[in-house]
């Protein structure tokens, strides 16, 4: 059976793949990566301010930045795609995110994420994938895929994703540490 990646991005021209065994059942192991606390890293708050900066600083100084008056970057930002039960939560983001506001595409649920083909928009699938291991751990893997649909947006996606991959893959492995945390939190109390 494929999974709610493989639905929503089976074609993709970048992706990358991290992994984590965490001392707790699986459904313990998603719900843990469904909260929004889990997901609010400092460090990766500090790394995306960072890159937000320059689009800030700019809308301070009087330029248009769509940035202002915005949050910063985040899960909040994603739509869920959905949870097959212990198995699988998928996220869902569109947008031209080479540019400084990342061009984001409002999308307001799976089936428009789905159904969104638009020259110069890629879209990304950041999922957690939750498979039970004999002793009654979990090994938790998390993928992102990008998918550029028109060689114009693979382009200019291209050269972001070598500077921002580096950055991606730091921020998915402390996720993943602080999922491991909060599901043997839960298990204590």
């Amino acid at each position: 059976m494929a999974g709610l990646i493989e639905r929503y991005l089976p074609h993709y021209q970048f992706a990358e793949r991290h992994a984590l065994r965490i001392d707790a059942p699986a459904g313990r192991v998603l719900d843990a990566a469904q909260r929004p606390d889990v997901a609010d890293d400092p460090l990766a708050r500090q790394l995306i301010a960072l890159r937000e900066l320059p689009s800030r600083l700019m809308g301070r100084l009087g330029a248009p930045s769509r940035l202002q008056g915005r949050g910063s970057f985040g899960l909040a930002d994603f739509t869920p795609l959905g949870r097959d039960g212990d198995r699988e939560i998928a996220f869902g983001l569109a947008g031209a995110f080479w540019q400084a506001d990342y061009g984001l595409v409002p999308l307001r649920d799976a089936a428009a994420f789905e159904g969104l083909q638009r020259p110069g928009v890629a879209k990304l699938v950041l999922n957690f994938d939750a498979k039970p291991a004999p002793d009654g751990s979990t090994v938790l893997v998390t993928h992102t895929r990008v998918h550029c649909p028109d060689a114009q947006s693979l382009r200019r996606f291209r050269p972001y994703w070598l500077l921002i991959r580096p950055a991606s893959g730091f921020i998915r492995r402390r996720l993943l540490r602080r999922i491991a945390r909060a599901a043997a939190a839960k298990e204590s109390r």
